[in-house]
């Protein structure tokens, strides 16, 4: 079957409802609109596959873009035809490295057998195509009794792309994150829903032990421990009262995209008061790093003015710095004014 030009798309999936579904992609999931339009067409690609398989005589157009439940061939050529059939240029090289970005990004698993590669399209957050919910929230101290299993569960979306082994890294989070609540929980917070109390939101502000402080300017793949295997965390964490502990590590932020919108700056803001009060407990905090492994958050960063400073030349991570005193200064609540006016 073939109906990788442009006409044959528009008639299963017209290009406004393409448009719809890149826009949700873009402010929900956080993409690019270059890989959020090429992630749709290869959606519809993929399901057209599929259906037509078992129903030869189908025809467009699709009742609902519902998610695959098979994998499909799709060679570079298909996918340079499927991505640049508007534009001058796109080689099938340029495919193939979209479909490493997107299956990367978790959005799609690629395997090749030695002659063809297939593609698997993963599911998608939960609740990314509906409207905002009106949930009231609230920002709340971390419990590891009721939170850890929940928040290990919204983390591991963000590294699921990096292991392999998706039973071992909640299971992994939930342990660490119960440790660091003993050793310290001043720096675990909570965006929890108010009706039910689950959470949809955590950061994880990590003192870290001066001995600790090198790995920020090593590899940004030494701060992925929570998605790793190995049992020894290259960052220690400092204990209160520790003159020599100068640096906050950033190890987690992250708010359920469904949420993103009308959160992110209160939740940033609570993180300002959070360090307030770390700074109670050391008292020469001064850096601030962060580990940047998702665009979402990378914007999120560049707002706040944080620069880039060690590369990983084998990932797109890399890690982040601001110092403490220049972010407490931040005027957090213009932003939401201007994000409320501009939404």
């Amino acid at each position: 079957m073939k109906f990788l030009n442009t006409e044959d798309l528009d008639q299963w999936w017209s290009p406004e409802q393409q448009q719809q579904t890149v826009e949700k992609l873009i402010q929900r999931v956080g993409l690019t609109r270059v890989r959020a339009e090429s992630f749709v067409r290869l959606w519809i690609y993929a399901l057209v596959q599929e259906q037509l398989a078992d129903q030869p005589c189908l025809r467009p157009p699709l009742k609902d873009l519902v998610l695959p439940t098979q994998k499909v061939i799709c060679t570079h050529r298909q996918a340079a035809d499927l991505f640049y059939f508007d534009k001058d240029q796109g080689s099938d090289r340029a495919a193939g490295m979209m479909l490493d970005k997107l299956a990367a990004l978790g959005l799609v698993q690629k395997q090749f057998d030695g002659n063809t590669t297939w593609i698997e399209i993963q599911p998608m957050p939960e609740g990314w195509d509906t409207s905002e919910e009106t949930v009231e929230l609230k920002t709340d101290d971390f419990d590891p009794r009721c939170d850890a299993i929940p928040v290990a569960n919204l983390l591991a979306r963000n590294y699921n792309w990096m292991n392999q082994n998706s039973e071992t890294a909640p299971h992994r989070i939930m342990l660490r994150l119960r440790q660091w609540a003993k050793q310290y929980g001043t720096g675990m917070r909570v965006l929890r829903q108010v009706n039910t109390l689950n959470p949809v939101g955590f950061y994880l502000l990590y003192p870290t032990d001066s001995e600790s402080d090198v790995n920020f300017f090593s590899a940004p793949s030494k701060g992925l421990h929570l998605s790793t295997l190995t049992e020894v965390d290259p960052f220690q964490m400092a204990t209160p009262g520790d003159s020599n502990c100068v640096s906050v590590y950033v190890r987690s932020w992250m708010i359920d995209p469904l949420y993103w919108d009308h959160y992110q700056v209160p939740f940033l803001i609570d993180t300002q008061e959070t360090l307030r009060r770390m700074q109670q407990d050391f008292p020469n905090l001064c850096d601030l790093h962060t580990l940047v492994i998702h665009p979402l958050y990378e914007k999120m960063g560049v707002m706040l003015n944080f620069q880039k400073t060690s590369l990983d030349s084998t990932s797109s991570m890399y890690w982040m710095y601001r110092p403490l005193d220049r972010f407490l200064a931040v005027d957090l609540q213009s932003l939401q004014s201007y994000s409320d006016t501009n939404r």
